[in-house]
């Protein structure tokens, strides 16, 4: 035991043990229980999201179709345009 740097181990009090104990097993159900709370409210999210998902692709994919239309036109007119002259 000389040969220890700090001198000999020093035995740790159980009060402070069962404190330290205790803090740790609190900490673990404070952290499990926020957990289960978090993900109930997070799956309610991303249901929510889900549904709006579904009308903003509907939006992009009307607004894509609509550009597409309108760049065909002017395709047209410039082809049409370049033949007459």
């Amino acid at each position: 035991m000389s040969d220890l740097p700090y001198g000999a181990p020093v035995r740790i009090s159980p009060l402070i043990k069962f404190g330290r104990w205790s803090f740790l097993t609190v900490g673990v159900l404070y952290g499990a229980f926020h957990q289960n709370r978090l993900s109930k409210k997070e799956a309610k999210l991303r249901e929510i999201e889900a549904q709006e998902k579904v009308i903003r692709d509907a939006k992009l994919k009307e607004e894509k179709e609509r550009a597409s239309a309108l760049e065909i036109k002017a395709l047209e007119e410039m082809a049409s345009g370049t033949a007459k002259k």
